[in-house]
């Protein structure tokens, strides 16, 4: 299930990115980059819906995705 970003405020939104961000094996290239510029890359991704925040209901979890992924997942479930 996806959550809308308007449902979330600005602390849990930015909570979800960084613990997503922080996760062994998110890779953001050779040059380093501060946490607050991935937090902000993130949520440019997800503004423009070139990624999604998921609910797993199965996991009880929230993920986020490429928004072509999730589509490719959610397809593949029909």
């Amino acid at each position: 299930m996806i959550i809308p970003l308007e449902q979330l405020s600005h602390e849990i939104l930015t909570a979800i990115i960084e613990d997503f961000i922080l996760r062994e094996g998110t890779e953001y290239g050779a040059e380093d980059v501060s946490k607050e510029a991935k937090i902000g890359q993130v949520k440019k991704q997800l503004e423009q819906g070139h990624a999604v925040l998921v609910y797993s209901e199965l996991h009880e979890s929230i993920n986020i995705l490429p928004s072509d992924q999730f589509k490719a997942g959610m397809e593949e479930q029909l």
